[in-house]
């Protein structure tokens, strides 16, 4: 990946008209219900921002000091041919530079990265473009909302993949539980991958297209001087308001539709056309002693009637809540400034009536840690895609898409756009628990652009299906999917729809996906590849009735209470796994899947949530393995030793060797009396 200083004027002026407006002509269907790729064909539009749907448009302020906010910033609004002494040209003193690369991923999020490492780990060069000093997005420690996804206890397993991968990765090494480390762990994850090139503190701002396609984006970074041009044969929009996508003039969703238009029965119980708020959370400590606490002049103040329908004391005294939000029922992007003083002005408002109100003697040695200073943004722009998912699809007809590519598994939960304003209004609706379900690549392509493409919450679905699509290892799953269909798409010169419709491509991607630990409900291995499953399978010893062939029957997950695709055995004693084939193969790498619990698993300071995380390394994983070979003459060789493992998936590569069998050889578990394996695969 090369970067290339070019002339800044030249590079200015010819960026002149991407920096002003839409300038895209796009490819536009006349109905866009239910799409497919045979509507993306009718005539040229030019979208402008007149064409993106309109938020309810209620004022943000709820104080004095909200509208003075307000009144400046939203003051005089003009045109852009108004700004008479500025152009493109006058960025005089910011350099210029060009960049190419495969795929452009903007956004540093959990679907931001998950995308880019994805991606580069499948071979093609990436650019990722986060507008922060740091990774994560909303998991980050400027905002730290815990990553949330799958309901283990009732599924039996978590998200897999990329996901499971950072969160092992941080429970193991982080046992301090400091957020600013989950920041540290996912930068390394990023800077350590060769195929990836960070750009933090960086912000796409204007795109330039032609015809069905983006031909550059722009992204500017104050802090350094830099202006990038940055062209890429495929962008992913993870930024979670759809901001790639809508410089470039793409159809973009906004807030609830109501039930009419998906024929949603859950859709109709809050605001048409509002959104979910925005949250910010703060974190406590415990002192030791009696702290007090006053709340400055300009906080609001909370009485009992303001939390009525809302009780403090269920989730706890150490993290932020749910319900202290605002901004749904306004503009939760151009109303950000006055939605953060009026949600900090109310976290510190409630602390206070926590503190002093007499009913919570318990929180009397605890003191405000941390206060978020950006509001943890729940929801804006969804970009339009190749289809919408919907409520339907979620409890029942996603089996009907072929291209699924990703298990999700958050429940719907619609929240009221009024927020902790709303107080005689509760402050979520809980719909009828989804069982686990797969995303379809489908919506994660834009139906105008032929190589743009989303991950996150900026996902293409109705905002019923978005109240549980929007969480955060959703969002990582998605962006696995899309990271790894990019790098397929780019290897053949494919575009991205043509896996969702053609078969042989569609089973190429899942099957990649599983070979790197994703997880697919009810699509098993079938790699041609993989020698292991043409082994003879065998084990010194099982426990629970497990059979050591579950290894290679295609699946590493288990529904509640099941043991069916795992083998089990103690280790006290010196359980051993073979693997023989009837003639000599040849070797250089095995995939081993462990077993990693199915307990809760994020960072967290909620201590209603906490409880049920084992904040060290899982104790069911096997921690130090051999594999032992056992060449064509009879004789053995150790050709991978694992040790100090704390993750799930471990690969192991080494020279390639002929052999007629192979020999796993558990030597210690994180805790666990039990050697568990769901998968072994060789190549």
């Amino acid at each position: 990946m090369e970067f290339e200083k070019v002339g800044r004027r030249k590079f200015l002026t010819n960026s002149a008209m991407a920096m002003f407006g839409y300038s895209a002509c796009v490819a536009l269907p006349s109905s866009c219900t239910s799409v497919s790729n045979d509507e993306c064909l009718s005539v040229s539009v030019k979208r402008n921002a007149s064409d993106l749907p309109k938020p309810i448009g209620q004022p943000a302020y709820k104080s004095k000091i909200g509208k003075r906010i307000h009144d400046v910033v939203n003051a005089n609004q003009i045109k852009f041919e108004n700004f008479t002494s500025y152009t493109p040209a006058s960025e005089k003193f910011m350099n210029t530079h060009a960049i190419e690369c495969d795929l452009l991923v903007a956004g540093g999020g959990l679907a931001g990265i998950s995308t880019a490492l994805a991606a580069a780990r499948n071979g093609i060069k990436v650019v990722l473009v986060q507008n922060r000093s740091r990774l994560g997005g909303n998991s980050s420690s400027e905002i730290k909302m815990h990553p949330l996804g799958i309901f283990e206890r009732r599924a039996g397993h978590r998200e897999a993949g990329i996901i499971e991968e950072l969160k092992l990765e941080d429970i193991s090494t982080n046992p301090q539980r400091s957020w600013e480390m989950w920041d540290m762990m996912l930068y390394d994850k990023i800077i350590s991958e060769p195929n990836i090139t960070l750009l933090l503190d960086t912000t796409v701002f204007s795109v330039e297209t032609k015809g069905r396609n983006i031909s550059c984006v722009y992204a500017r970074s104050d802090l350094t001087l830099k202006i990038f041009k940055i062209t890429a044969k495929n962008y992913a929009d993870c930024t979670g308001d759809g901001r790639l996508a809508m410089e470039a003039g793409a159809e973009m969703m906004w807030g609830r539709e109501g039930s009419g238009k998906y024929g949603e029965n859950l859709a109709a119980d809050y605001n048409i056309r509002g959104t979910l708020c925005s949250s910010v959370l703060f974190t406590t400590v415990d002192t030791g002693k009696p702290t007090p606490y006053k709340a400055p002049s300009w906080a609001h103040k909370i009485t009992a009637d303001d939390l009525k329908m809302r009780d403090p004391k269920r989730i706890g005294f150490t993290y932020g809540y749910y319900f202290v939000s605002h901004g749904g029922l306004a503009d939760t992007i151009r109303d950000d400034e006055i939605i953060r003083f009026e949600v900090i002005a109310v976290v510190l408002g409630l602390w206070d009536y926590i503190k002093n109100c007499g009913k919570y003697p318990e929180t009397a040695n605890l003191a405000l840690d941390t206060v978020g200073m950006i509001p943890a943004r729940r929801e804006s722009y969804r970009i339009k895609g190749l289809g919408v998912f919907t409520q339907h699809d979620i409890y029942k007809t996603w089996r009907n898409y072929p291209d699924q590519v990703a298990a999700c598994g958050w429940k719907p939960e619609d929240q009221t756009s009024g927020g902790i304003f709303a107080r005689n209004e509760a402050p979520v609706m809980h719909s009828p628990n989804a069982q686990v379900y797969n995303m379809p690549l489908r919506v994660m392509i834009s139906k105008d652009f032929d190589n743009l493409c989303m991950a996150g919450r900026n996902m293409s679905c109705s905002h019923l299906a978005f109240s549980c699509t929007r969480v955060m290892c959703t969002g990582s799953v998605m962006g696995q999917a899309l990271g790894t269909a990019v790098a397929l798409a780019t290897k053949t010169n494919r575009k991205l729809a043509d896996y969702t419709e053609d078969k042989s491509l569609i089973k190429n991607l899942q099957q990649t996906l599983l070979r790197d630990g994703h997880l697919i409900l009810d699509v098993e291995n079938e790699d041609a590849d993989d020698i292991a499953k043409k082994a003879r399978i065998t084990a010194s010893s099982s426990a629970f009735g497990t059979l050591p062939s579950a290894v290679i029957n295609g699946k590493f997950y288990d529904k509640p209470k099941s043991n069916a695709n795992k083998w089990i055995a103690s280790m006290v004693e010196h359980p051993e796994l073979m693997l023989a084939w009837d003639s000599a193969v040849k070797l250089s790498k095995v995939i081993l899947n462990f077993d990693s619990g199915r307990r809760h698993l994020t960072i967290t300071k909620e201590a209603s949530r906490r409880v049920h995380v084992l904040e060290q390394p899982q104790p069911e994983i096997i921690k130090d393995c051999d594999i032992i070979a056992t060449l064509s003459n009879g004789s053995t060789k150790v050709v991978a030793e694992i040790r100090e493992n704390y993750q799930k998936r471990v690969v192991c590569d080494f020279d390639s060797v002929e052999v007629k069998a192979l020999t796993i050889k558990p030597i210690a578990t994180q805790g666990d009396k039990y050697a568990r394996i769901f998968e072994v695969r060789a190549y």
